[in-house]
């Protein structure tokens, strides 16, 4: 699913959930027209949502596909950079520490 598409999934569940919480309020109000009308948009919101949704069969990658030598680089060179930054946060946090027991020494 795209991303694009999951988001209009997002905004059609909403759209749907807040027009049961309108039938609810509606129906408690004595209101049949208004009652009337959040149905049918809950009816088109939950079409919406069952038209967004995943319904085909997932496909999984071949193993020519994962033994790619390209995708095997990238994946070194993604761990090199989660490593380096793991580093640079690691030295921020030892930076702020010094920072904080200096300025704790000259009070």
């Amino acid at each position: 699913m795209s991303r694009r598409r999951g988001v209009w999934k997002v905004v059609a569940v909403v759209f749907t959930v807040v027009n049961l919480i309108g039938i609810g309020m509606a129906v408690a109000a004595q209101e049949q027209m208004h009652s009337a009308i959040h149905v049918a948009l809950s009816l088109l919101g939950a079409y919406a949502v069952w038209r967004l949704s995943d319904r085909g069969p997932r496909v999984e990658p071949t193993g020519d596909a994962l033994s790619d030598p390209r995708l095997e680089a990238l994946q070194q060179s993604v761990d090199a950079i989660a490593l380096e930054v793991e580093r640079i946060g690691e030295a921020q946090r030892f930076h702020a520490k010094l920072q904080a027991e200096q300025k704790e020494s000259a009070h």
